[in-house]
């Protein structure tokens, strides 16, 4: 912890990566910050006590830069950035479907590079996170990015081969959750219900569910079986759900998802 780390593209997840770190015991003078608006930065700084600088100042002073700039701005702050990275930096990408080997072309040659997939359930402690390393990282660099990515939630170490998949399941899978959220919530108000008891029941339900799931070492087909009574009202909305290809439906999106990660990759914008 006695390394500077800069994040680079302070948002809304490099703010939360921040604030865990800091939560994490990390000092506030070994962390440094860039955002692409000044009031913005000094907000930042004001907030935690950080130190706002310029991404060519993060690159010569911080041992490891955090890159959380969205993909089709990466391009840019990697050729920014170029100049100034020496090859003993530790480089952290959080960028969807951006490749390990395709920053290590961009920077000088050997620079340890390693990509992680996050979620935004990093605003809570709750993150889901996805880390695999580039040619030129090792060991040590991973257990460093599982360091600071673990202060915001869990970690998982992948081959880079199967971030594409982990994008799609975890990394926009909050989304998919909160839009299920959302389509259950209109079917409490169809039903009769205030909109926000609606929320309070389906929210808690949630909950309860994802910690049976974690905690309880179960196979989610047997928990569901458990709820699932003969000619019961479970089976008959399970029915449903069937009728209408809710299963495909999800596959099929995970694939699109999939896809659309790989296609970042190639530097497809549309």
């Amino acid at each position: 912890m006695s390394q500077k780390v800069a994040v680079l593209g302070t948002g809304k997840i490099g703010e939360a990566l921040l604030s865990g770190m800091l939560r994490g015991g990390w000092p506030a003078a070994d962390l440094l910050v860039t955002a692409r608006r000044a009031d913005r930065a000094e907000e930042l700084r004001a907030r935690y006590g950080v130190t706002p600088v310029t991404n060519a100042e993060a690159a010569k002073t911080a041992d490891t830069l955090i890159l959380t700039v969205k993909p089709q701005d990466m391009g840019a702050l990697l050729d920014e950035l170029a100049p100034h990275v020496p090859a003993d930096r530790l480089v952290i990408s959080g960028a969807a479907g951006i490749t390990t080997s395709s920053i290590e072309e961009r920077l000088t040659a050997g620079v340890p590079v390693v990509r992680v997939m996050t979620n935004t359930p990093a605003l809570v402690d709750e993150a889901m996170s996805v880390i695999s390393a580039g040619s030129h990282a090792t060991a040590d660099h991973v257990a460093h990015a599982e360091e600071i990515f673990g202060s915001v939630g869990k970690t998982l170490r992948v081959p880079e081969s199967q971030q594409d998949a982990c994008t799609a399941l975890s990394g926009s899978g909050p989304a998919y959750f909160f839009y299920l959220v959302e389509a259950m919530t209109d079917a409490g108000i169809l039903l009769g219900l205030p909109r926000d008891k609606a929320h309070d029941l389906i929210v808690q339900s949630a909950i309860g569910a994802a910690t049976m799931l974690r905690d309880s070492g179960e196979h989610p087909v047997k928990l569901r079986e458990n709820v699932t009574s003969p000619a019961g009202t479970t089976i008959s909305a399970i029915r449903e759900l069937e009728n209408h290809g809710v299963r495909a439906a999800l596959i099929a999106a995970l694939e699109a998802a999939r896809d659309r990660s790989r296609e970042l990759a190639a530097g497809t914008k549309d």
